[in-house]
């Protein structure tokens, strides 16, 4: 494999081009047609597909695992890592196995706490927080050392990307964090899910005044509504969630089996005014456990026939 190319995610982004990025959940289990399957239902339509480190804290195939499944299948992977789980020496290890796999995105986060998972009692780690986790995968690529300062024979050269929450409080402090991650390394941003299309505008304008929108690639992120209990239950207990109450009415207007339909629509109208804003370079659609609604995602929103 040609590991100097860059990735196509890199590639899509650097030509100017509108990104559109999926999610895929390893299984809990060692099976690996369940992740063949969900390739199957998002090749060929999005640009490359995030694959999640243990998500929720729940113990599942690992997402260096379930990335080379897919590169196997076809889709280029975004691997999800955590620092919930791993020493600087592990993360070290996993980014250079990773890369030597063909692994060429990496998407640093903290990890969601273990106090939500299946294994509440398991210990964390949280040896370097996510922002150092940036830097480090930075200077790996970038000076070819690992964090001792050992120069490295082949270095893991990932297209890095980061989170961002321009929902959660204090808002004044979004825009910093951005700024901090875009200092350590991040090459793109993916976005928690954009309901609230008011804050999350006022949120590009000052990352524009402060110019971050033009250091940085954005992909927003977008999650389709199934119901009504999902909008109340994205609101009400999803930390850093904004669901206005206007979008929950709107939901509850229609009647329960037009629910999905109402939810793909909102999508739809979401994706297209995130199109419009400068500074958005992609969209980040999350539906895990409803791969098959992302080509319906992408076709509706007239994105399938994109360079």
């Amino acid at each position: 494999m040609n590991t100097e190319t860059p990735s196509k995610l890199q590639q899509v982004l650097s030509n100017g081009q509108f990104a559109v990025t999926a999610e895929c959940g390893p299984p809990r289990g060692a099976d690996p047609e369940v992740v063949r399957k969900k390739a199957g239902l998002l090749k060929g339509c999005v640009d490359a597909v995030n694959v999640t480190d243990n998500q929720t804290a729940i113990v599942r195939m690992s997402s260096i695992a379930a990335s080379t499944h897919l590169l196997q299948a076809g889709l280029e992977p975004v691997m999800q890592m955590v620092v919930r789980d791993r020493n600087r020496i592990a993360l070290q290890s996993d980014i250079m196995g990773a890369w030597s796999l063909g692994i060429k995105n990496i998407l640093c986060l903290s990890g969601d706490h273990q106090s939500f998972g299946s294994q509440p009692d398991a210990l964390n780690v949280f040896d370097i927080d996510s922002m150092n986790l940036v830097r480090m995968v930075k200077d790996m690529r970038d000076e070819g050392r690992d964090m001792s300062g050992f120069e490295l024979k082949g270095p893991p050269r990932m297209f890095i990307g980061a989170a961002a929450n321009p929902f959660a409080d204090p808002f004044e402090y979004r825009v910093i964090r951005l700024a901090k991650k875009i200092d350590a390394g991040a090459d793109f941003i993916q976005t928690q899910c954009v309901y609230n299309m008011d804050r999350f505008k006022e949120w590009m304008r000052l990352a524009a005044e402060e110019g971050l929108t033009e250091k940085v690639h954005i992909l927003a992120g977008v999650t389709p509504l199934k119901s009504v209990p999902m909008a109340k239950f994205m609101a009400n207990k999803v930390a850093g969630m904004d669901v206005p109450d206007s979008l929950i009415k709107r939901m509850a207007g229609v009647p329960k089996e037009k629910a999905v339909e109402e939810g793909m629509k909102i999508c739809l109208e979401t994706i297209a005014e995130l199109q419009e804003i400068k500074g958005i370079h992609g969209v980040h659609i999350m539906a895990i456990g409803w791969e098959e609604k992302v080509s319906e995602i992408v076709q509706g929103a007239g994105l399938a026939s994109r360079p």
